[in-house]
Formats: C-alpha cells, structure tokens, sequence
C-alpha cells in the first residue's frame, strides 16, 4: 500500500524557498538603488562645482598645476637620462709648440669646457685630468688663428671649448747679455741686530732669451737672496727675475734661472750716550732744575757706515706737559738708518724749581757760514750783546759771557750796508734758555777778501 502524502505538509515545507527566491531580488534592488543615488549626488555635487562659477577657478588651477607637474617631471626625467651637461672653468691652456725658438703671445690663459653625455660618462669626464691644448707645431714666425682643442675628457662625451679659437702671434727669440743686480727678500725676518752685507755673486752676467721686443723691455734682472731667519754668513742659489722700468715681472727665458751667491752677516753695534731733548716752557713760571735718567747709553745696531756717524741717541721732552716733579717713561728716537737698539724706552725723574732770569752782558757776535770770504765791518764798532737767560737759580748761577755763542749767518751776504738777523745756539740740556736782547746785527760788507787770513778776522767781527 503506498504511502500518501499530506498537502499540508508538502505546502509548508516549499514555502521558505519561495519566500528566500523573492528576498534576493529586493536586496539586489536596494543596493542597486542606493549605488544609483550615490552616483547621482556625486555627478550632481561635480556639475555643481564645474559649473559654479565661484568653483571653477579653482579647478582650473588645480588642474593646471597638476599637468605642470606631470610634464616637467616627464622632462627632467628625459634630460637627466639623455642629456647631462655640466661645465668646467678655469681650465688652463697649454700650447704645442718650440719654445727654445719662439715666444708666444695672445694664448688666453684658461678656457671654460662644457661636458655632454649621459651623467655617467660626463661624472667620469669631468673628474679626469683633461686639459685645453693649442697645436702651433709647424707654423712660422707671425699672427696665426688657431683652435682650441681638449685631451684626456674621453670619447663618451661631447666637448664645447669657450673660447673655441685663439689669435696668437709667434716671434723669434734672440739673445742678450744684462748686468745683474738683486733684492733682498724676507728682510722683515731677520733680526734686527744682524745687518747683511754686499752679496759675492758667482758671476755678474747674465744672458736672456727672448724676442727682440720683450728684451728691449727688461730694464734690469735681479737676483732674489731670501735672507729670511738668517744669523751668520750664508750661500744659497737665489731666483734671476727680469723686470721692466716700472718694477714689474718680464717673461723671459733667463740662463740659468738661478745663481750661487754668498751673504755676509754681521752685528755691527756701537755704544752711544743718551740726551733728553727739552722743548717747550714749564707753565706758571716754573723751570726744570734737573733730570736724572736710569740709563745713560745704549748699544745701537746698523751698518758700520751709518754708526760711524753717531755720537748720541735723543730722548724727547715736551717741558709744557709739566707742572710738577714727575717720574715718566719716555721712548728713545734712534737716528735714520739704525736697526735697533738693546734699549727702547728709559726712565726720567723731573725736578721743578722756580724759574728766574738774569741779563748777561759782553756776549761777543760771531759770523758763520761766508762761504764768499768777505771782509765786513760794523759802522758803531759794536763787537757784543747781552744775553737773558732763564731756569732755576742753580742752572743760571754758573752761566757766563763764553758760555753762550750768538751769531751772524753770512752766507746770503753780499758787498755793501746789511742788517744780519742775531742768532744765538740755545743750551743742549734744555735746562736754560737763551734770549736775545737785541734782535738784529748791522755790518758792512767790504767785498770778497783775496787773503783768507783777512777773511777769517773780519773787522769788528768775531769767526764762528
């Protein structure tokens, strides 16, 4: 007997199914719809920002920057890769040619080169060692235009060379014989106790080769002896130099280009008395009464010819800066042509009095300088003057008619009536002062005496 089946349960378990296969096409419809909307807010949200006018600007910049940006970056990515460059100043240029025969002018002496390749090649272009050269081999005496080329930058690479050509011009060199002179170098080196002496050189010509232009040039050639740290006699192969008439270098091929020449050197010095030099007055009628020094000589050092000729260093005294007893230390002022000294500076001790003055009569006038040997005369037989001097009562007690010289300068004498201005030699200490009661002196003048004995005397005048 077959088994029957229940509708009802048949109905039940089918229904599920059909209400699941109606479901899925609903979510698919709402999600569908939603995408739909989506798109719609967003196309409607573009056309309202394209086409507002306030937006637009906007969009029209941004986009502009952004295809700048593409583009550019599109072109240095295609110069870096295809097309480096890069450029190198200051190269020096060399030249090909005889320069035992010729001087060259006009060559410039660097040139710029630009490197092209790929970064590779010019990187290893740029850091080798190539240079600038211009082939003159084969060309003559003249004025010649010639390229500038490059060695030593590789195949790899293109090279510009600014300037790419030079106007040169080759001459012919000669010869000629020049007497030598020098220089002393590093003189500010060597301390100043030591003094050099005149070069021995190995020989005192020399021969230079150049064109006949440059050699008319050369004013002299000198050797340069460094005498930088040196202490004692030396020898060394000093630097030949030519130079013009302005002091300055000439090229020049100079044969040999050095010397062999021997330097004495010696500390010539010389011991010599210190004087204080008084100038000025001592304010509110005061006088100096005494200056007591704590050296009185100093060893000065220089050429023997220049310390032959000095007995005494000087120490100035400005007497106006002083109002009472002092204690100052004061520089000494080393003559022209001394090096130095073992002392720079001393110490003065000052003393103050009260000034006072006095007239010494009976100061005979005396004549120097009559170069023309002239006899002169004074109309009244007047042979003396009087004298005031001034300082403490202890410098002026002692002073004397012969310890002061007044005189006339005849040596813009001429024959007749003259009136002389009175001169008078002030005391070197400084400690007194001279001053002349009469301020003219008249003589006349006889013309020029034939026996110098005569000329000596002078009537009525005394002889300085």
């Amino acid at each position: 007997m077959s088994e029957r089946r229940n509708p009802e349960s048949t109905q039940d378990k089918s229904a599920p199914n059909i209400r699941e296969q109606t479901a899925m096409p609903q979510s698919y419809e709402h999600i569908l719809e939603a995408v739909i909307r989506i798109i719609r807010s967003f196309s409607a949200l573009m056309d309202r920002t394209l086409f507002n006018p306030h937006y637009s600007r906007i969009v029209a910049l941004v986009l502009a920057v952004f295809m700048y940006i593409v583009v550019n970056f599109a072109n240095g990515t295609t110069i870096s890769t295809l097309n480096y460059s890069r450029d190198m100043t200051g190269i020096a240029v060399s030249a090909k040619y005889n320069s035992d025969t010729f001087e060259l002018s006009g060559l410039p002496e660097t040139a710029t080169v630009r490197i092209s390749g790929d970064a590779a090649s010019v990187t290893a272009a740029y850091n080798s060692r190539g240079v600038v050269m211009a082939d003159l081999e084969g060309l003559t005496e003249g004025q010649h235009e010639v390229r500038l080329t490059t060695e030593g930058f590789g195949d790899s690479v293109d090279i510009i060379v600014d300037p790419s050509v030079a106007y040169v011009t080759l001459k012919k060199k000669t010869t000629r014989q020049f007497d030598l002179s020098y220089d002393f170098i590093n003189l500010d080196k060597i301390n100043s106790i030591y003094s050099v002496g005149t070069p021995v050189f190995e020989y005192s010509h020399v021969n230079v080769r150049a064109s006949k232009d440059t050699l008319d040039s050369i004013a002299f050639v000198k050797a340069l002896i460094d005498v930088g740290d040196q202490t004692q006699s030396f020898e060394q192969d000093a630097q030949l130099i030519a130079y013009n008439s302005v002091g300055q270098p000439v090229s020049a091929d100079i044969v040999p280009d050095t010397i062999h020449v021997s330097v004495p050197v010696t500390s010539p010095n010389k011991m010599v008395a210190i004087e204080v030099e008084v100038s000025g007055e001592v304010p509110n009628g005061m006088a100096i009464d005494s200056i007591e020094m704590d050296q009185h000589t100093v060893t000065i050092y220089g050429p023997e010819s220049v310390l032959g000729q000095i007995d005494k260093v000087i120490v100035s005294l400005n007497a106006a800066t002083i109002t009472k007893d002092s204690t100052l230390l004061r520089p000494i002022t080393l003559p022209s042509g001394v090096n130095s000294s073992n002392i720079n500076q001393i110490t003065i001790n000052v003393k103050l009095a009260e000034g006072e003055s006095r007239i010494i009569d009976g100061v005979k006038i005396n004549y120097r300088n009559n170069t023309n040997n002239y006899k002169a005369s004074q109309p009244d037989n007047k042979t003396t003057t009087s004298v005031m001097v001034f300082g403490s009562e202890a410098n002026i007690a002692d002073i004397t008619a012969d310890d002061i010289f007044v005189y006339v300068d005849m040596s813009e004498a001429k024959p007749g009536l003259m009136e002389f201005p009175l001169l008078i030699d002030q005391p070197s200490s400084g400690l007194v002062k001279y001053t002349l009661m009469d301020a003219t002196y008249t003589l006349n003048v006889l013309g020029e005496s034939t026996n110098d004995d005569d000329a000596d005397s002078g009537s009525g005048v005394n002889n300085g």
